[in-house]
């Protein structure tokens, strides 16, 4: 039997900058809801990516932080594209896609519907009007700006037009409207749902700009080439370019095998652009709709939105480097509401990893296994020596599958993973009640502590199959220290398939260690001051020189034409430098910086009346000019603009 295809997405992160654990949050929930549609039996196809070319936020404009920076704004978005892909596998994601909207496919595929929608009367040429920076080259509503001034540079703005094509919306607002009524379950929440039809769509649509003229960083419309799409239609085309979509009808088998989409997963704050700008454009293509589109809460830093520019963002790696990976996303998935937005903070991870995952999991599973070896050095048998008391945990054992699949379905990913936790806790209120260490104090009572041991065993399997989706890696070592080939859903239909006549592991593996509160935040504390040091406390600034100190250096202008590794010392080259009338050798430490076929042929500056020392047994007859970084991390050669000769003084 064919598996049935399911197809899930996450907003595409706008490429600005390193995203902090709200942003992070998406690919997780979405990661956890993935994996548990694979053990169902599902087809997934998981998509994440980056949104490269967004200009919705002018004040975030790619190519002014590419300026800043010295560099394309290609150069910029790749960068930030690894940094995205990075803490997206760092937190342990499926995802089956990574798309980015830079890449050649999609940007092709972008201008064939744009063209198709223009040719179809849908977009229009007219007149963009608003609020312009010209230093800036920025159009602004009256709302974003400040006491009547350009945001960015608090110059003042007056009054423009841009030419621009706009989308005609309101020939679509009445079938999205009818949709939506028909598809109760096509915007969650609920309260989501009520606010896009109460403040979008009864209101009226506004036809949408979808080209501007007054950036040049997007995908040039290809019959008008001095427009560029603006993102709505450029982003949000991802979630079917990915897949193969052809706009000219000539769509692969992924798009017709998956489209439409499952289910989106967005954040609040972009409902409108995914349950109003893109259907009506799927519409306008004569393409179905998305099933779903959950806009899940915001994770907060205490009361306030985490934010990079206020300096409150929390980011994943720092929360992994103190608790792990399974820690932070148990956290993020667990402790946020369906609805509302949840909270985070250093005091309650630590609360939470203590709480929940050392005292009710990792005691659990200690403990149990523990006994285990005590008792029957690991051996697990099953004599079936029943109580009364064995039957609350086997019935709530078999039902947990059921309710998790419940609640999953209704994308309720928190109250899933709290069910698991209430089988685990009533695991440990059955050892409390069978007292395994009073009957291993009786010899009679061996097949009952046996059967006991058996059901906590058997329940705690029940449990890390259930967590799989959620926090695979812990799942995979309980698994593993349960010594169990019974890993999949199918096998929690019946209690008793943990396979007997087999040892689980001698000891069991410390999942998570309880953190003392007060030693914890001391030492986060000290990290941080850490952290602050080198911009509060620079190096000392050298003596002043005078001219007659410089003076008595010699720089001169030379290419490098042969470089090779050091043999005796991995972190020195060696090159042959030609300085116009001679040839000199130079030992410099910049291995780590510079493989020797990069460096020939490179433009130096050459410290050339330096006394000649042997480095490592190589002689070396001067220097080559570097800048360094405080930490020596990032180096590069001080070199030139302009093509001197070899032998150039430099003064």
């Amino acid at each position: 039997m064919d598996k049935k295809p399911y197809y899930i997405t996450t907003a595409i992160a706008y490429t600005s900058g390193k995203p902090h654990i709200g942003n992070t949050y998406e690919i997780v929930l979405t990661d956890a809801i993935a994996r548990y549609r694979r053990a169902q039996g599902y087809d997934v196809f998981f998509q994440t990516g980056t949104d490269e070319r967004t200009h919705h936020s002018p004040d975030r404009k790619i190519e002014e932080k590419a300026k800043e920076k010295g560099i394309s704004p290609k150069e910029f978005v790749d960068g930030v594209a690894n940094t995205v892909k990075e803490t997206f596998d760092m937190m342990n994601t499926s995802y089956d896609y990574f798309i980015r909207t830079t890449d050649e496919g999609h940007e092709k595929q972008v201008q064939k519907i744009f063209r198709r929608l223009y040719e179809q009367g849908d977009i229009y040429k007219g007149t963009y009007e608003g609020m312009y920076c010209t230093p800036c080259e920025s159009f602004w509503t009256e709302s974003q700006l400040v006491d009547g001034c350009c945001p960015d540079c608090g110059r003042p703005v007056k009054k423009a037009k841009e030419e621009a094509y706009f989308f005609r919306m309101q020939k679509y607002a009445d079938r999205l409207m009818k949709h939506i009524e028909e598809h109760p379950e096509f915007i969650q929440p609920e309260s989501r749902r009520n606010e896009m039809i109460n403040n979008f769509l009864k209101p009226g649509l506004q036809d949408l700009c979808v080209s501007r003229t007054s950036f040049k960083w997007g995908i040039p419309v290809d019959f008008d080439p001095k427009h560029v799409i603006y993102v709505w239609i450029d982003a949000l085309s991802n979630y079917i370019t990915s897949l193969g979509y052809d706009a000219d009808g000539e769509s692969a088998e992924n798009f017709r095998k998956y489209w439409p989409a499952d289910v989106h997963i967005i954040g609040k704050d972009i409902l409108r652009f995914h349950t109003i700008y893109w259907p009506i454009m799927l519409m306008a293509l004569d393409l179905p709709l998305p099933k779903q589109v959950f806009g899940h809460p915001w994770l907060l830093v205490g009361d306030g939105k985490m934010s990079k520019s206020k300096g409150n963002a929390i980011y994943a790696d720092e929360l992994v480097h103190y608790f792990g990976v399974d820690a932070v996303r148990y956290f993020v998935l667990h402790e946020m509401p369906f609805a509302q937005d949840g909270t985070i903070t250093w005091d309650l991870m630590v609360e939470r990893v203590n709480a929940d995952l050392a005292n009710i999991l990792g005691n659990l599973v200690s403990r149990t296994i523990s006994m285990s070896n005590k008792y029957f050095g690991g051996l697990v048998s099953d004599p079936k020596v029943s109580e009364p008391v064995d039957d609350e945990l086997i019935a709530l054992a078999l039902e947990t599958p059921k309710k998790v699949e419940k609640k999953m379905d209704e994308l309720r990913v928190g109250d899933a993973i709290s069910e698991i936790f209430t089988l685990l806790r009533r695991s440990n209120k059955y050892i409390d009640e069978t007292t395994p260490w009073v009957l291993g104090k009786d010899e009679q009572k061996k097949d009952r502590l046996a059967t006991v041991l058996y059901n906590l065993l058997e329940s705690i399997r029940f449990s890390a199959v259930l967590l799989s989706s959620f926090m695979p890696q812990t799942a995979e070592k309980i698994l593993d220290m349960l010594n169990t080939q019974q890993r999949s859903l199918d096998s929690l239909t019946q209690f008793g398939n943990l396979e007997c006549g087999q040892c689980v592991v001698k000891k069991a593996e410390i999942l998570f260690a309880r953190i003392d509160a007060e030693e914890f935040q001391k030492q986060l504390e000290a990290d941080r001051k850490q952290e602050e040091q080198p911009a509060e406390e620079k190096k000392p600034a050298k003596p002043q020189i005078t001219y007659d100190d410089f003076s008595k250096l010699e720089l001169k202008v030379g290419t490098v034409v042969s470089c090779e590794k050091h043999p005796k010392a991995d972190r020195l080259l060696v090159e042959q430098i030609s300085l116009g009338d001679e040839t000199r050798q130079i030992v410099s430490g910049i291995a780590a910086h510079f493989a020797p076929e990069d460096m020939v042929g490179r433009r130096v500056i050459v410290v050339t009346n330096l006394k000649p020392a042997k480095l490592r047994g190589v002689e070396s007859q001067g220097m080559i000019l570097c800048a360094a970084s405080e930490d020596d991390r990032d180096l590069d050669l001080v070199t030139l603009t302009k093509d001197l000769p070899d032998g150039t003084i430099v003064s």
